[in-house]
């Protein structure tokens, strides 16, 4: 019987009460008062709020009370009626942690805002789950009528922060509702500098996630700093120029303030940033300005063409060696040379544009002096090993600190092929490496077939 009362009161049939019946709740775990609220059946509502031994606070699953149901569902009616009941509590939260208030305000339902905010006993204030309060959840779901309605209580603090640290400007700015980050800005009392988790400002999440519009926004403030960093140092223009957002940094560098070779974290300027993820247009503007240095390095010794070198960003690369002040040899402080990096990580693309340039140094070791063909034959990087090869100016047999040469770190790590190329050059000695007569022979055949090359070379050993 109580399932059957359950499915009445969901389809909103009146006489759903019976002389002696007693509403259990069905297999769902909803009575029938949580069914017609959650389904918005005022006439069941009443008649079950009518019953002596109704409890109008009664949870379902997730803790969700009759209130609860019909706030989500934007059921004013039954708000009303729910409110109108003694005993019942209207700012019960839900399993997580939600009132009614934060619900309706994420939802959207103004007309439950409004009454709930009737209601003297309900805090515009009082946080939900994560800690975000009723204006946080209606600023982040972009919810402007809402907004407009919390702000018209003089109790209601915008600046309120969650658990992380975010407040409503925070969280609009965060993801891009630009009437909701106007209307907040109209607030005398909001302060646009704000710090959130990790010392996020409302710009620089705006900036971050390429809102042209909030930026511009926000940067209409007097009160504004644009260049103001994160905890880690990045400044807007730092995190615009890494993420690719070409309108943001347009609109970054028209203001007078910026400087584009302010560094962030690990001294990596905008123009580093934009070079590392391979965005070539925002490399092109930063260049654009006469102010904007191509060959400020980081707090490590890498420029801008050496960290593109390194993600094998060819585009990037190429624009790069095309600009007349750029040094295509400036080393890191470890010595590591754009061509360096290419032929570490095998970029054979950005390797050939490198050695195309008159002015580079092929065979330029870093401090074990290692050189670029050094670090490819040990990667097994064939293709930048060829094009290294080919040079009259690269020594193939040149050993590193150590004294192990390519063709000894090639046979250590079974790059067969790159053996291959190295024995096929006229200055290498197959048993050259001053370490080699250490290592026992086995070092290059055990656990896998061997070539006859990597054998004769082990035989030398």
């Amino acid at each position: 019987m109580g399932n059957t009362l359950a499915w009445a009161a969901g389809h909103g049939y009146e006489r759903v009460r019976r002389n002696g019946v007693n509403p259990k709740p069905n297999l769902n775990g909803k009575t029938p008062l949580l069914k017609a609220a959650e389904e918005g059946h005022e006439e069941v509502v009443k008649i079950l709020l009518s019953q002596d031994d109704i409890n109008p606070n009664e949870r379902g699953e997730g803790g969700q009370t009759p209130l609860l149901l019909a706030v989500v569902n934007g059921h004013d009616g039954v708000v009303k009626m729910l409110l109108g009941r003694d005993g019942i509590k209207p700012s019960k939260p839900d399993a997580r942690g939600d009132t009614p208030l934060c619900v309706a305000a994420g939802k959207g339902h103004e007309g439950v805002v409004k009454i709930l905010l009737g209601q003297d006993s309900v805090d515009p204030n009082r946080p939900g789950m994560e800690g975000r309060t009723p204006l946080i959840w209606a600023a982040r779901n972009g919810h402007e009528g809402v907004v407009k309605i919390l702000l018209g209580r003089s109790d209601t603090d915008p600046n309120k922060q969650d658990r992380n640290g975010y407040t409503p400007l925070l969280w609009a700015s965060n993801v891009g509702n630009e009437e909701v980050v106007k209307i907040l800005l109209s607030q005398d009392d909001i302060d646009p500098n704000e710090r959130g988790e990790g010392g996020q400002t409302p710009l620089l999440l705006a900036a971050g996630n390429g809102h042209d519009g909030v930026v511009e926004m926000l940067l209409g403030r007097d009160d504004i700093n644009p260049s103001k960093p994160d905890a880690r140092g990045d400044t807007p223009l730092c995190v615009a120029a890494g993420k690719g957002h070409e309108g943001v940094v347009k609109i970054l560098l028209g203001q007078d303030s910026v400087d584009p070779n302010r560094p962030g974290m690990e001294g990596r300027t905008p123009l580093i940033w934009a070079a590392n993820k391979g965005h070539v247009r925002v490399v092109k503007m930063l260049l654009g300005r006469s102010d904007t240095d191509p060959n400020k390095q980081d707090r490590n010794g890498y420029t801008p063409l050496l960290w593109a070198s390194n993600a094998g960003n060819e585009e990037v690369v190429k624009f790069l060696l095309g600009l007349d002040d750029v040094n295509p040899n400036k080393p890191s402080l470890s010595h590591q040379t754009p061509l360096w990096w290419a032929a570490c990580r095998g970029h054979e693309e950005v390797a050939r544009l490198l050695l195309a340039r008159g002015d580079v140094n092929p065979d330029e070791p870093d401090k074990s002096s290692r050189t670029p063909l050094w670090q490819a034959a040990s990667q097994g990087h064939e293709g930048v090993v060829k094009l290294l090869l080919a040079r009259d100016d690269v020594n193939p047999g040149k050993p590193d600190a150590c004294g192990e040469t390519p063709l000894w770190e090639a046979t250590r790590n079974r790059n067969e092929g790159v053996v291959k190329l190295l024995l096929g050059q006229d200055y290498v000695n197959p048993s050259g490496g001053a370490n080699q007569v250490e290592h026992d022979s086995s070092v290059f055949l055990s656990g896998s077939d061997s070539s006859s090359s990597l054998l004769s070379l082990s035989s030398v050993a």
